[in-house]
């Protein structure tokens, strides 16, 4: 360990690893630079976002065997978030990175391998295919981000604005990250995605320090007013740093106790829907509060419209909860990424058909959500199905994500929520369009709607019941309440939003 004095204000500044070439000064933010056997004082370095992470410098673990100790970080913010990577010094000198990014974790090291064919940056697309070490990896994330503040050691010099240019690949659990900050050639380096419970994490911050450090405890109901329209608006600490006014439709960046408005929308219209924002499910015993909502639609001329739930948990992370006009889907992030995205898919052993390809639009939203959404939003989708389980790959322009997710009753949904409204039937006041769209579907494809039934049923009870009533055997009555029981369903709607 190689130790001196702060250059700016005499505090102590240790460099545990000997590549560390940057320190920040823990009492001035000072950037120090080693040079020899001194540092030199090079400027002050914004200091990190207190965020919620568990983690922080000394905290220690095991990554495959091998026991690390956390040495540094730099918080890096794009349009749409912002992430941790935190600086690994192992036991053995070799380093690595911790990327911890809203509840997901993922370690990688240094690499001395290269892919045969390494793309410039620029062409890096998610889902394209990439060879490398025995295997075919997939592109999942292309992203330009600025590092705006730092601490503890680190391997290289950066600064406040210092631009990161990365492209992320996985394979199964291993990832692959391409690393463009220093020009055309990517540095490579390798990992895979775990748990904080599989690093064996020692030295996590409780739920107390973080309090202390942020503010507030994680998990803890806050709120803020719009600063558009002045409406109180309600969310979890640690769970998002985006939030939707439901009232306005502005889209409100976090930051502390600050909220600032990214865009407003003039006109809302009202969406009703089956759970509300602050709603608590329990779980397998687990309690999950509803902190987000989104309305998707599909993008076709009889394109369905579905509601898609943002479920917390403080230590757990984040869950979807789907709803459709006739089915539920509870769904999590896949760390775990299928082969080759074909006909089929295998994810675990088990393989899933491809059973659509469409593009959604988001047309509502509203609450808090761990990255930046809007109206308008687009993305491609592709559903494969085994069962009552799917898999989901959606796809933007800098981003590709896989989901699994499984099909849960109402009933299953009224006891997590503990409202017996829910197993009665959907009540978001959208089953009348999507069965007018599914009757319109039926009808051009050539098959049977309701209407069609009980029109065939009608002329059939007529031509038994006629003759009968004009002969004197049958009741007018009777006749005119089964036409009534007939059509009732069919005005209503109800055959088609069971």
């Amino acid at each position: 360990m190689f130790q001196s004095a702060c250059p700016a204000c005499g505090a102590p500044v240790a460099f545990r690893s000997a590549t560390s070439v940057m320190a920040v000064c823990a009492y001035c933010q000072s950037t120090l630079l080693r040079d020899a056997d001194s540092v030199r004082d090079v400027g002050k370095m914004s200091a990190v976002l207190e965020d919620y992470s568990p983690i922080q410098i000394t905290s220690e673990g095991r990554f495959e065997g091998q026991h690390f100790s956390v040495v540094g970080r730099i918080q890096l913010r794009y349009d749409g978030g912002f992430w941790n990577e935190w600086y690994l010094w192992f036991d053995d000198g070799s380093t690595g990175w911790l990327s911890d990014a809203s509840g997901q974790y993922v370690v990688t090291r240094p690499s001395t391998q290269a892919p045969e064919h390494v793309p410039l940056f620029d062409r890096n697309h998610p889902g394209d295919r990439l060879g490398f070490d025995r295997a075919t990896w997939t592109c999942a994330d292309v992203r330009e981000a600025r590092c705006t503040g730092g601490e503890g050691e680190l391997p290289m010099r950066v600064g406040e604005g210092w631009l990161a240019r990365v492209a992320d690949y996985r394979s199964g659990h291993r990832f692959l990250t391409l690393d463009y900050s220093d020009g055309d050639k990517p540095t490579v380096y390798a990992g895979k995605s775990v748990t904080v419970d599989a690093l064996q994490k020692e030295r996590l911050r409780s739920p107390e320090q973080i309090a202390e450090k942020a503010g507030r405890l994680p998990g803890s109901l806050n709120a803020v007013a719009c600063p558009s329209c002045g409406a109180q608006l309600n969310y979890l600490a640690a769970a998002a740093q985006h939030l939707v006014c439901p009232q306005c439709q502005s889209e409100v960046a976090l930051e502390g106790d600050k909220a600032a408005v990214l865009a407003a929308h003039r006109s809302v219209e009202a969406v009703e829907t089956t759970l509300e924002l602050g709603a608590v499910a329990s779980i397998n015993g687990t309690k999950w509060q509803l902190i987000g909502l989104m309305r998707c639609r599909e993008d076709a001329s009889d394109g369905e419209s579905w509601t898609e739930y943002l479920l917390h948990h403080a230590h757990k992370g984040f869950k979807w909860l789907i709803e459709t006009t006739d089915e539920w889907h509870i769904v999590s992030v896949l760390d775990n990424w299928p082969d080759a995205a074909t006909s089929q898919v295998r994810v675990d052993g088990r393989v899933y058909t491809k059973m659509y390809d469409y593009r959604r639009t988001v047309t509502f939203a509203a609450g808090a959500f761990n990255w930046r959404v809007k109206v308008g939003d687009r993305a491609n989708v592709s559903e494969y199905k085994s069962s009552n389980q799917h898999v989901t790959a959606e796809r933007t322009e800098n981003e590709l994500s896989w989901s699994y997710g499984s099909q849960i009753s109402s009933q299953t949904v009224a006891q997590w929520f503990k409202d017996p409204s829910i197993a009665a039937g959907l009540v978001d006041g959208t089953a009348s369009t999507l069965a007018a769209a599914r009757r319109a579907r039926i009808k051009e494809e050539g098959g049977w709607t309701s209407q069609g039934f009980a029109l065939l049923f009608t002329i059939v009870l007529l031509v038994l019941n006629v003759p009968l009533l004009i002969a004197g055997y049958g009741e007018i009555g009777v006749t005119f309440f089964g036409l009534l029981a007939l059509w009732a369903p069919v005005s209503s709607n109800s055959w088609e939003s069971d």
